[in-house]
């Protein structure tokens, strides 16, 4: 699965497309590529997918769905390498946990 999740800008470096940020996630942190968000801010909200910020969104927006997403257990799977490879892994009918 790919999903483009919801996170907080909290801090960011670089310039131009070489321009990245750290996003939270409820707790998970990751660095990403602001590059298709030259306008964002810290304390912005953005979609995060595949490393990239792909659009900003406001707080509300941002809560409700990644509240949507938890519910649905799948945002330390998509966050989470190891988690994803034990999904993966079940979804396989291997390893069990």
């Amino acid at each position: 699965m790919c999903l483009g999740i919801p996170g907080k800008v909290i801090e960011i470096s670089g310039e131009g497309f070489m321009r990245t940020g750290k996003i939270d996630f409820d707790g998970i942190v990751k660095e990403v590529s602001l590059a298709y968000v030259p306008e964002i801010e810290v304390g912005d909200y953005a979609i995060v997918h595949v490393g990239f910020a792909i659009t900003q969104l406001d707080e509300e927006s941002a809560q409700e769905t990644l509240a949507l997403l938890r519910r649905l257990d799948v945002v330390d799977e998509e966050l989470d390498p190891e988690v994803a490879l034990a999904a993966e892994r079940r979804r396989a009918g291997g390893d069990t946990p």
